[in-house]
């Protein structure tokens, strides 16, 4: 039995919160709600502003219920009216306000931009060595006749140290001058300790060896072929280490050569002779 409508309360509304942004929920509280006795659809809609469900809720029958609603994304800035209308009759549809708020601004701070540069490699820079020579130079001295040229060569100098083409060492060879079969040898520094050395002299080899725990070597030069003249020998063990050695050929028949323009010149001498003393026998015969 529905009380009698002087016992009946007047309805109350309550909203939770009672302000937002848009798009935010409330809940809708009510009381002193009573319906029609053949009511059976307890149903209550929430309504905005009297015109747009936003949200339902269930009556208890005893005059109380809640219910859940979203303010309208449209819904203007200010105050609004959510009223509990159930669906059946009702006494009262009681209302409360709500007021909406502007929607909040969200600032985003972007990551900081990360920016990666590549160092282009470091220059490379390779510097060659370039050999370096040095000429001994030997003294000479030519004694000129009316039939033949002596010639002397002075004191040969000490052995000649050659810096090296490339890397810290040096080539010493023992000797500057050498005549064809004479013997040659070459001492190296500033080798890879261990590393195998090898001797060239114009493209040809000219000797091998092996260098020692100190990066030091020893060999003997031997030539393939005697060319006269100046000859660069390179040592090649890990470095290249560069020497040079004067090759003389002295004709072995330079002495008899001599001897015979002597004897020449005494025949020619004794011939002349011979012939004034005939010239003399001629004279007087005559």
């Amino acid at each position: 039995m529905a009380a009698p409508v002087s016992a009946q309360q007047q309805g109350a509304a309550t909203a939770t919160p009672d302000s937002g942004p848009a798009g935010s929920t409330f809940t809708l509280s009510w009381s002193g709600v009573y319906l029609d006795p053949d009511c059976r659809d307890y149903t209550v809609e929430i309504l905005w502003d009297g015109r747009q469900v936003v949200g339902s809720g269930r009556h208890s029958g005893r005059g109380t219920g809640s219910g859940t609603a979203t303010v309208p994304g449209n819904a203007g800035v200010g105050g609004h009216r959510v009223t509990a209308k159930p669906v059946c009759a009702a006494t009262s549809n009681p209302t409360d306000s709500f007021t909406v708020t502007p929607t909040p601004i969200t600032t985003t701070t972007p990551p900081p931009v990360v920016i990666t540069t590549t160092a282009p490699p470091a220059p490379t820079t390779t510097t060659t060595g370039r050999p370096t020579v040095t000429t001994t130079t030997t003294s000479t001295t030519t004694t000129t006749t009316t039939t033949t040229t002596t010639t002397t060569t002075g004191t040969q100098p000490p052995a000649t140290t050659t810096t090296p083409f490339d890397g810290d060492g040096a080539l010493t060879l023992d000797k500057d001058n050498i005549q064809p079969g004479d013997p040659l040898t070459a001492t190296g520094t500033g080798c890879d300790p261990g590393a195998p050395v090898r001797l060239s002299s114009l493209g040809e080899d000219v000797g091998t060896a092996k260098a020692d725990t100190s990066g030091t070597f020893s060999t003997k030069v031997e030539f393939a072929m005697i060319q006269p003249g100046r000859h660069v020998i390179r040592a090649d063990c890990g470095v290249v280490l560069v020497g040079s050695v004067d090759i003389a050929l002295t004709s072995s028949t330079g002495g008899t050569t001599s001897t015979l323009v002597v004897l020449v010149f005494f025949v020619l001498v004794g011939a002349i002779l011979v012939r004034r003393q005939f010239s003399g026998l001629f004279t007087k015969r005559r």
